[in-house]
């Protein structure tokens, strides 16, 4: 049975709420009340849980939050994505391309990292995620492998990020077409200009977007290197 607009959003309220409060049973609970009523499962995800979890972090950065609460919003996220992600109708973004994901040598957060893969499974990207930890080496290895059209590093702290221009320097010299997305907490622009990446996102939807646009300029170039031959 369809939500009204009102029941909607108490449960994205709840879904959101049960995160940052680490509620699992009413994250649970929100969670197969929406599956059950047969709602789009995207709008629980991303409005509800993915929400909380942005209040989290925000929660974090004041430091009104530690790294045990992080854990704990952590499971309750899961809870609730463990219950939504089956029912979660894939998404056409309008082009397909494959991605290799990872965090970064060192760095065991991956909570952002699992959201954004998420994000492009659902629009249809051909996803290789190497996990976490991942040594820089591998990112080059499994990029020559599947001839990625993209590499996401994720890192969430400033000593394990300073891996990441290793890891750009060795793909853009065997493959310097390949476009490489760098993101978490200590990512900004400059750090993506020093770096020599090509792009950054806030959060999972804008890093489908810069996706989208980096998987289309590479499709372009290549029609044109077609054209001329």
């Amino acid at each position: 049975m369809a939500l009204d607009s009102a029941k909607k959003e108490g449960l994205l309220k709840k879904l959101e709420q049960g995160v940052v409060e680490f509620e699992d049973d009413e994250v649970r609970e929100a969670a197969q009340e929406w599956v059950d009523s047969g709602e789009d499962t995207y709008d629980a995800i991303f409005d509800g849980l993915v929400a909380g979890m942005e209040e989290v972090g925000r929660l974090f950065s004041a430091q009104e939050y530690f790294v045990p609460e992080m854990l704990m919003a952590a499971d309750s996220l899961y809870i609730g994505l463990d219950i939504l992600k089956p029912h979660m109708v894939a998404r056409d973004s309008g082009v397909k391309g494959a991605v290799v994901i990872g965090t970064v040598q060192g760095d065991v957060h991956d909570i952002g990292k699992n959201i954004v893969k998420m994000m492009f499974d659902v629009a249809g990207f051909q996803v290789h995620d190497l996990g976490r930890d991942v040594a820089l080496e591998d990112f080059l290895k499994k990029q020559l492998e599947t001839n990625s059209d993209i590499v996401c590093l994720s890192a969430m702290m400033t000593t394990t990020m300073m891996g990441m221009p290793k890891v750009i320097e060795m793909i853009k010299e065997k493959n310097p077409k390949c476009k490489i997305m760098i993101g978490g907490a200590p990512i900004t622009d400059d750090i993506v200009g020093k770096f020599g990446a090509d792009a950054t996102a806030k959060d999972a939807s804008n890093a489908l977007e810069e996706a989208v646009k980096m998987v289309v300029s590479l499709r372009d170039i290549q029609k044109e290197a077609n054209a001329k031959s």
